[in-house]
């Protein structure tokens, strides 16, 4: 067995982390596409 394997730090499900960054990245994005509309739609 691995030696990292005996100690783990954290023992959550990896599928809900990589779910959460997931979301997280894709709002983060959505609102720089959004913000970037409302401006062009201003100067536009």
């Amino acid at each position: 067995m691995n030696e990292f394997e005996h100690d783990v730090q954290s023992k959550r499900n990896d599928a809900i982390d990589s779910g959460v960054g997931f979301i997280v990245a894709f709002v983060a994005f959505s609102a720089i596409f959004v913000i970037a509309t409302i401006i062009d739609v201003v100067a536009g």
